[in-house]
């Protein structure tokens, strides 16, 4: 019984300074990517700190002047606060969209393609550290950051346009494609596919621009088939008008045309019934309504949930072919 006691720790010993000799040499290896990722992380967050409090504060005090001015041309207001708001928002909203494919290159360049390039990824292997093992090493501590860096910066996104809506006059509609991507989980999961696909693409290819730009194109293309599969996520909601009014219903559109008394669905040629020539057509059609499909206010949390899980999936899949790849090469190796 003490033989047996004795001898267990001795076998689970080995693993916890493994990882944390794994933790320093990434993070040894990978300093200059880590702190100019904290620096852009830290800059980023404060101008949207910036953005959602004292500059929201006076470009909806600059708004509330210009339009008690009306048409009176002695009037003032505080044009420059309309403007500084207006461009640091898209800036802002660029860069939060844009770090996903930072993630992607970084993964792919650095992260695991320098290192299969240069051999370091086999030194690591013959100095008692597994191939698994140091590929879990980096996916977990990166992908931890990942979400840390991507959420914050999209929380505060989040809060500095919420900051601005109802204040500012030509605040973003919530549906409008970069603040819906930017305001949401979309980010933070399609970062973490985006480490996965570098990671994947290092291993693969072993060369540190392949894989960089393999990742982020990648990563491109994966963005756009979710962009193109977004408004289908949630079943939208339909709402008829009349011929005279044209299709209505504010949000996320999905589509819209005419309704035939048999209730098919067919191709609007034309918007407005109220103009003679277009209520023309529409009878030849037998058109008794418009409808539109859409997606209110309240769809925006479902489509971003459904949409981010899917990317985590994603990111799962190929982090398991990573693995998958990793087994292969070192089998390949030892034969």
């Amino acid at each position: 019984m003490t033989a047996a006691l004795t001898t267990t720790p001795a076998a689970t010993t080995p693993a916890a300074p493994a990882a944390a000799r794994q933790l320093r040499w990434l993070l040894r290896l990978h300093r200059p990517a880590l702190v100019t990722g904290t620096v852009a992380t830290l800059l980023l967050g404060a101008a949207l700190l910036w953005l959602g409090g004292p500059l929201t504060d006076a470009s909806a005090a600059a708004w509330k002047d210009f339009n008690a001015c009306g048409f009176n041309p002695r009037c003032s207001y505080d044009q420059d606060s309309i403007l500084l708001y207006k461009d640091l928002y898209t800036y802002t909203t660029f860069a939060v969209l844009v770090v996903p494919f930072l993630v992607a290159a970084w993964a792919g360049g650095s992260l695991t393609g320098r290192e299969t390039e240069s051999g370091t990824a086999r030194l690591a292997w013959t100095q008692g550290v597994s191939p698994v093992r140091w590929l879990v090493s980096r996916l977990t501590f990166p992908a931890a950051l990942t979400v840390t860096a991507t959420g914050l910066t999209a929380w505060l996104h989040r809060r500095a346009w919420a900051a601005g809506e109802d204040r500012i006059d030509t605040i973003k509609p919530w549906y409008d494609a970069a603040t819906f991507y930017a305001n949401g989980t979309v980010p933070v999961a399609l970062a973490l596919a985006g480490l996965a696909l570098g990671v994947l693409a290092g291993l693969m290819l072993r060369r540190a621009m392949a894989a960089l730009a393999t990742a982020a194109v990648a990563l491109g293309v994966l963005w756009a088939l979710v962009h193109a599969a977004m408004p289908y996520l949630w079943s939208p909601v339909t709402k008829i008008s009349d011929l005279t009014a044209g299709p209505s219903g504010s949000g996320l559109h999905v589509g819209e045309g005419v309704l035939t008394a048999d209730g098919d669905r067919l191709a609007a040629p034309c918007l407005s019934g109220a103009t003679d020539s277009c209520r023309a057509t529409l009878d030849e059609l037998g058109a008794v309504s418009f409808y539109r499909d859409f997606h209110p206010a309240a769809h925006y949390w479902p489509l971003q949930l459904v949409a981010s899980g899917i990317l985590v999936a994603v990111a799962v899949l190929l982090a398991y072919a990573a693995f998958q790849v990793v087994r292969r090469t070192t089998a390949t190796a030892r034969g």
